[in-house]
C-alpha cells in the first residue's frame, strides 16, 4: 500500500511537471505568433490552438496529423 501511495504521488508529479511545461510552451507559441504576426487569431480560433496544443503536450500517446481539407471558416 505503502509503495502504491509513493508511485500515485510521482505520477501526480510527472503529471504536474508536464502540465507546467506544456502551458509555458503554448504561452511562448502564442506570443511568437503576436510578436511576428504570423497569423491573426480571433479568440475562438486561439482556443482551439491551446486545446489541441495542450491534448498533444500532456498525451502519453504518440500523435497523428490529421489534414484539414476544408476552411477553417
Amino acid at each position: 500500500a505503502m509503495l502504491q501511495r509513493q508511485q500515485a504521488g510521482a505520477v501526480v508529479d510527472a503529471r504536474r511537471l508536464i502540465v507546467e511545461g506544456a502551458v509555458g510552451m503554448v504561452e511562448q507559441a502564442l506570443a511568437r505568433i503576436q510578436q511576428e504576426d504570423i497569423v491573426e487569431l480571433d479568440e475562438e480560433r486561439k482556443a482551439a490552438m491551446v486545446s489541441n496544443l495542450l491534448v498533444v503536450l500532456c498525451g502519453d500517446r504518440a500523435t497523428q496529423p490529421v489534414v484539414n481539407a476544408g476552411t477553417l471558416y
